[in-house]
């Protein structure tokens, strides 16, 4: 603890906390109990007048009723953002997680009285709700209420709907807490850093730091074993008995539903990523002759090259070298960024308790989004920073379609951030002179986008095999589950990496598998979308800046497909993935 104040202390980030009380003054603010009693008393006052009537309603009284679930969900956003950013940075803390808990279980209430609305509204006939979508009165919401017409076919009865909200508090959210539980108070090595320490040590220049590391995380997943395991199972067979329930095919099909993508484009994409392992096999190559090592051990995949810059980047700095990449862009761009500095809408020192990794949580349209960042001051925390704003502008810009038209596909709100990573590349590119230097720091970018579009698709692979195995063989040992991750990361890296044993149980620290499963493709589509987003910016110029923040401020107003039409791509086409990875084939062979 003694290592980690003194981090932030010398980093400046010690004061660089979030101020909650643009939600709530505080978890004894008054308004928490009286915004729950009113979320109650809506949610019923909303069933007792509407139930078993919304095939009844003409457009300006379905607008009515939209509007007002609108106003009851925004509500309930606003209590669970404030009770779950209070509860991830301390969640050791017993009041806090009560709290959280509280209100999972108050959504879980007001959701099981308002279920009826979905349910009634895809029972009115396909003719009748063509008449009402194609009214003008109903414009704003059109696409959100065509959108959920597309989950009929997985619709169930009102009372299952209710059981399956009902149980939802003790559901999926409740096994990931208790992951990020055990996570966030699980201590690592002799010295009892956290999580996010020890993973940093990862790209230290000395490979004795790398090392350790690798085996202190190695140590501290097995001394967890058994429960991440038990949580890991029980998830997979949690989504495949929703599924089942839900007639979903196959186990990758509902979060295509959500996204608003068909499977072909998604099938189009990992098969295009698939194809072109080479270039990972082929980057690492080369990797591992420029450290002089006869062979590539998993924990030296991020091993800096020797010249590559490895001072120490403050807070302060961190925020001029993100504010001036995306001023040069679009200032636009960097006014609602520097926003997120000086109101006080980020949390970026390490902590006990605080929860690992980043994220950018919308919040609602009438507040604003908060980011959380783990800021220890090396080059990819600068680029992480650069990334969750990212996601941060794109919610603010986003925010004047409202609360329901604000919620961006998965695939598109990467999209956002990926590019906001780019920009701050360019930008920290063009400040270094050396040649050396410039290569090391293009090496650098080079393995995160592999993370991104190369190792994401990898864990995608991981995710079938886990939820297919699941389905076919039952609960899942530990040792099956660490055999699905090295054939799947073997694959990627060929034998240009070599992945010892003690790395099957990697798999086992990575939250996106438990929170969002089937998510992580999202990256890879976010990452490539993006390369060539940004071919056609150098291409165009000045006219698709605008454009790109039309984009962001479409939030998930229109379809995937839709918002990219005027950017001339189709998603589709394994020619436009492909022009993604050419541009990574390009950057290798710059390395070679």
């Amino acid at each position: 603890m003694a290592d980690t104040t003194e981090t932030n202390k010398s980093l400046g980030t010690a004061d660089v906390l979030w101020n909650l009380t643009d939600l709530y003054s505080g978890t004894d603010d008054q308004y928490i109990d009286s915004d729950t009693l009113w979320c109650e008393t809506e949610a019923t006052a909303i069933k007792t007048l509407y139930y078993a009537k919304v095939a009844e309603l003409d457009a300006p009284q379905l607008l009515l009723l939209v509007r007002r679930l609108e106003t009851l969900d925004c509500a309930l956003n606003k209590l669970a953002t404030f009770s779950f950013l209070n509860f991830t940075t301390r969640m050791g803390n017993a009041a806090a997680g009560a709290l959280d808990q509280k209100i999972h279980e108050l959504v879980s209430r007001c959701g099981t009285e308002t279920v009826f609305f979905q349910l009634e509204w895809n029972q009115v006939a396909d003719v009748q709700a063509e008449v009402l979508l194609d009214d003008p009165v109903l414009a704003p919401y059109r696409h959100y209420l065509f959108c959920l017409r597309r989950y009929r076919p997985h619709q169930l009865s009102e009372i299952e709907e209710k059981l399956l909200l009902e149980k939802e508090a003790v559901g999926r959210n409740s096994w990931t807490t208790l992951f990020d539980k055990v996570l966030s108070q699980q201590k690592f090595g002799a010295k009892k850093r956290t999580e996010e320490e020890v993973l940093s040590d990862l790209y230290a220049a000395d490979r004795k730091v790398r090392r350790r590391a690798a085996g202190e995380m190695t140590a501290g997943l097995t001394d967890k074993n058994h429960i991440l395991t038990h949580i890991f199972n029980t998830l997979a067979a949690d989504k495949m008995i929703t599924d089942r329930l839900r007639k979903h095919p196959g186990w990758i099909d509902s979060m295509n539903l959500h996204n608003e993508l068909q499977n072909p484009t998604v099938d189009t994409l990992i098969e295009a990523v698939i194809s072109r392992y080479d270039l990972v096999h082929r980057y690492y190559g080369v990797k591992r002759d420029l450290l002089h090592l006869k062979k590539l051990e998993h924990y030296d995949r991020y091993a800096p090259l020797p010249s590559l810059p490895e001072k120490r980047i403050d807070w302060q700095t961190c925020r001029q070298t993100v504010l001036t990449a995306f001023a040069d862009f679009s200032p636009r761009m960097a006014e609602i960024g520097e926003m997120f500095f000086t109101r006080n809408w980020i949390h970026a020192p390490l902590g006990e308790g605080k929860r690992g990794g980043a994220f950018a949580h919308p919040c609602v349209p009438d507040v604003h989004p908060y980011v959380l960042v783990n800021y220890t001051g090396n080059l990819r925390d600068v680029s992480t920073v650069a990334h969750e704003l990212g996601h941060g502008i794109h919610q603010v810009l986003a925010a004047s379609q409202g609360h329901f038209n604000s919620d961006t596909p998965l695939p598109l709100a990467e999209t956002a951030s990926v590019f906001a990573e780019l920009l701050i590349f360019n930008s920290q590119l063009a400040m270094l002179a050396g040649d050396e230097e410039r290569r090391a720091f293009i090496c650098q970018k080079l393995e995160s986008i592999f993370a991104t579009v190369f190792r994401q698709t990898a864990m995608n692979r991981f995710e079938q095999l886990m939820h297919e195995g699941r389905r076919k063989h039952g609960e899942l040992s530990s040792e099956q589950l660490s055999e699905y991750w090295l054939s799947t990361q073997k694959a990627m890296f060929g034998d240009t990496v070599h992945l010892s044993a003690d790395y099957g149980i990697w798999w086992s620290y990575i939250p996106h598998f438990l929170s969002t499963p089937g998510y992580v493709y999202s990256y890879a589509f976010g990452e490539l979308l993006v390369l060539a987003l940004y071919g056609i910016y150098r291409r165009e110029g000045a006219p698709f800046i605008d454009k790109y923040l039309d984009l962001l401020s479409a939030g998930g107003s229109r379809s995937p497909y839709e918002m990219l039409q005027p950017f001339g791509i189709d998603l589709d086409s394994p020619e436009f993935w492909h022009t993604g990875l050419n541009v990574i084939e390009e950057m290798v062979t710059k390395i070679e």
